[in-house]
């Protein structure tokens, strides 16, 4: 069984025991987290699609780590210009594991 999930502006698709790298959430590790804003619940045949959201459908989740992600370089660049402009930005994140899905079918 799966199930599409909204958190922090973003959609993910998750079945149990996925790891997840999820926009940074205010939970320390080894908390747990439940998502309510479900989407879409099912697996084959069996799939319920929410009105925007699926009635009772709740994605419960173990968070492993808040870390940082890998480097991103933002680099603007104007040739025989003598212009160069070079930034690096590391996006903040948490690592969840689903341990549960529920609701839908």
């Amino acid at each position: 069984m799966y199930a599409v999930f909204k958190t922090g502006g973003k959609q993910y698709r998750a079945s149990a025991g996925d790891r997840l790298k999820i926009e940074k959430l205010d939970v320390a590790a080894g908390d747990s987290v439940q998502f309510d804003q479900v989407l879409m619940v099912g697996e084959g045949e069996s799939v319920t699609i929410g009105t925007p959201l699926v009635d009772g459908g709740k994605v419960e989740a173990k968070v492993l780590d808040q870390a940082k992600d890998r480097k991103i370089d933002v680099i603007k660049f104007k040739r025989r210009k003598n212009y160069l402009r070079q930034k690096g930005h590391r996006q903040n994140y948490t690592l969840v594991e689903i341990t549960g899905i529920s609701g839908g079918a």
